[in-house]
């Protein structure tokens, strides 16, 4: 059967076929292997990864196959039954299997990172080519590795080659050809209109839904997904109702809205003058709450900041917006809901928003955002410079104050001892300071400058990445702790996300729970906050500890002047927008698809239970909210 099908003017095509779906039922098969721990003993599961996965490597195959098929087509009998004729079809299998093969193994890896098919990270990590490529040397023997993947493409080239001559052999007229050839056309064109990243899903259990996908097609429909239209692809409402919501649920005691009905502004206005306190807010690299001696870890990789706990208002039950940086920082300096697809970091048009930044700077702050990598990843430099922030990067640390230097950035030691120095110079002109300091150590290759910790660098582990960040951030508060303003500065201590985003459901609560730290002794009493608190919940939550009046268009709520019936948590993917309030998860999805579960935050597990329309209610108007808000421009900030 397979030689009649190597024996056809287009037989090159059945051989690329072999080779797409042999090289990702391998790569399956491998990460069904690691995943089995996570995997329900489900065999029409099993079934549906291989059957429903050979359906995407088809779809795959279809787009690799059309410049081979173009080749067939256009290639007169005369020359392409000659010898020399291999030598071009070999070029172009050559640096398609070399493709395949390379794709394999950054599945592979990318798996073991983050425990899904490529996705948006995968994209942006393509963008940043510098910082990844660095990275990626500096993590693995590239030598060896790129040794191994050329190797294997020649051998597999060797044996393709063997299929590709009888091919040779067959005439056939161009009409014939060019016949065959639109036919064959219509299978990529059908993959492209007609095939969609969410047939794999076929499950509840997520580890089954990612290995049903395939790599190349997820990173193509992250790549043309950047951005999703809310009212086109999501459940909608009528917008002045959605407003009217949100106003009822922002409503506080010190709140008074503006009149526009599709505004959330508002007036907060407190009954005493405002601390003059200082603030640093340091955000940590893929901090995960299940890292802390507090929440059940028994590697000890974070005793400087487990000692602060008793010491802190210290939220125990504080959840991130996302699974990204961007996504954090965005929740952060922003305190609005994640919207489909990118991080506002990321986005055109996301100058002049309304931010934690620019409150700040309005009353009198000099507001910095300090990273010790190069700004210009991830968009972070454009976004913060055009929201209310000075950007300092390590192209203005002193060299004299690095000791250890990684694709990422400098080492956390560094970025912080220039903060303190940031500190000093505005105490130093009677100034109060906001530096908001973006971590980069917890991330690999998870490197660090020797002798710090008793975990060596050498072992690239993350429980390294994380001890040396803990290590970077006790040392920054002992320090900061003898300096004449310490005991009129706020320090919070929050995660961006966590370390891994993959769980058992499309969205594992467990998987997004972050600690959280409001450490002022002098200032603010310990205590160990219970409720349930969102990323986007800081900035109004610490503006109101400081007893601060101004004009908010925060989505997020200062969470002691919340009702604790409204309390609720956001949790995202770049699809999937969840929102939770008590044991409920209402997760909106492309295709206006809504699902209700019940959760059990320890595990991540969660039940499908009927729809509960208050419920839904609320979360499209907080989602459809945001996007409207961000799309129309009242996000954007007006005292200026």
């Amino acid at each position: 059967m397979f030689r009649k099908l190597f024996l056809h003017r287009f037989g090159p095509l059945a051989v690329l076929a072999l080779l797409v779906c042999g090289i990702s039922f391998i790569t399956r098969f491998v990460l069904f292997i690691k995943s089995w721990n996570n995997l329900e003993l489900n065999p029409l599961h099993f079934i549906g990864i291989f059957l429903v996965g050979l359906f995407y490597d088809l779809v795959i195959w279809g787009f690799f196959a059309i410049p081979v098929a173009m080749y067939c087509w256009l290639m007169k009998d005369s020359w392409y039954q000659k010898k020399w004729n291999r030598i071009p079809l070999y070029i172009l299998f050559f640096i398609i299997i070399l493709i395949l093969v390379f794709n394999a193994g950054g599945e592979i890896v990318f798996w073991d990172e983050f425990s899904v098919r490529y996705n948006f990270i995968a994209v942006d990590y393509l963008v940043y080519t510098t910082e990844v490529l660095e990275n990626i040397w500096q993590s693995y023997n590239i030598p060896v590795i790129g040794s191994a993947v050329l190797l294997f493409t020649i051998v597999l080239l060797l044996m393709a080659g063997k299929k590709l001559q009888p091919s040779q052999t067959v005439s056939m007229r161009f009409g014939k050809r060019s016949i065959f050839f639109l036919l064959f056309l219509m299978l990529p064109l059908a993959g492209y209109f007609l095939v969609n990243n969410r047939i794999k899903n076929i499950s509840n259990n997520r580890y089954v839904n990612e290995l049903s996908g395939a790599g190349m097609y997820e990173f193509g429909a992250a790549f043309w997904n950047n951005e999703i239209d809310y009212a086109q692809f999501y459940a909608v409402q009528n917008d002045t109702a959605n407003f009217t919501l949100l106003k009822q649920l922002l409503q506080t005691n010190h709140t008074t809205f503006s009149n526009h009905p599709l505004s959330i502004e508002r007036t907060i206005r407190t009954d005493s003058p405002a601390h003059k306190w200082n603030i640093v807010l340091i955000s940590v690299e893929s901090l995960s709450g299940d890292y802390l001696a507090y929440f059940g870890n028994k590697e000890n990789i974070t005793p400087g900041l487990d000692s602060l706990i008793p010491h802190s208002l210290f939220f125990k039950n504080f959840y991130a917006t996302g699974t990204r940086t961007v996504r954090g920082l965005e929740a952060l300096s922003l305190s609005i809901p994640p919207t489909p697809g990118q991080s506002i970091v990321r986005r055109p048009n996301n100058e002049d928003l309304f931010s934690m930044g620019s409150v700040l700077q309005s009353k009198g702050y000099e507001t910095n955002y300090i990273y010790g990598g190069n700004s210009f990843f991830d968009n972070m430099g454009y976004f913060f410079s055009h929201n209310g922030y000075t950007v300092l990067d390590k192209r203005d640390i002193p060299e004299s104050l690095v000791q250890h230097t990684t694709a990422w950035g400098i080492d956390d030691e560094a970025a912080f001892q220039y903060t303190l120095q940031q500190c000093d110079k505005s105490f130093q002109a009677n100034k109060l300071f906001f530096n908001h300091v973006m971590t980069v150590s917890n991330h690999r290759p998870y490197t660090y400058p020797v002798g710090k910790i008793d975990i060596a660098p050498s072992t690239q582990s993350i429980a390294g990445g994380v001890k040396y960040t803990d290590y970077a951030i006790t040392k920054f508060i002992n320090e900061a702790s003898k300096k004449p303003w310490f005991n009129q500065t706020v320090f919070v201590i929050v995660a961006d996300h966590c370390a891994k985003s993959a769980g058992k459901t499309d969205l594992p609560v467990n998987r997004y729970h972050i600690p959280c730290w409001i450490y002022a002794p002098q200032l603010i009493p310990a205590k160990i906050e219970e409720s349930l608190t969102s990323q986007i919940d800081l900035a109004p939550t610490v503006l109101g500890l400081l007893n601060l009046s101004y004009t908010s268009r925060f989505l997020g709520y200062d969470i002691y002047q919340t009702a604790p019936e409204n309390r609720r948590l956001f949790i995202s993917t770049y699809q999937d927008m969840g929102y939770i309030k008590s044991d409920t998860l209402v997760i909106l999805s492309p295709q206006q698809k809504i699902a209700t579960y019940k959760i059990h935050f320890n595990i991540g597990s969660a039940e499908k239970i009927a729809e509960n329309k208050t419920l839904s209610k609320e979360a499209i108007a907080w989602y459809q909210g945001a996007s409207w808000l961000f799309k129309n421009n009242g996000y954007k900030y007006s005292e200026k």
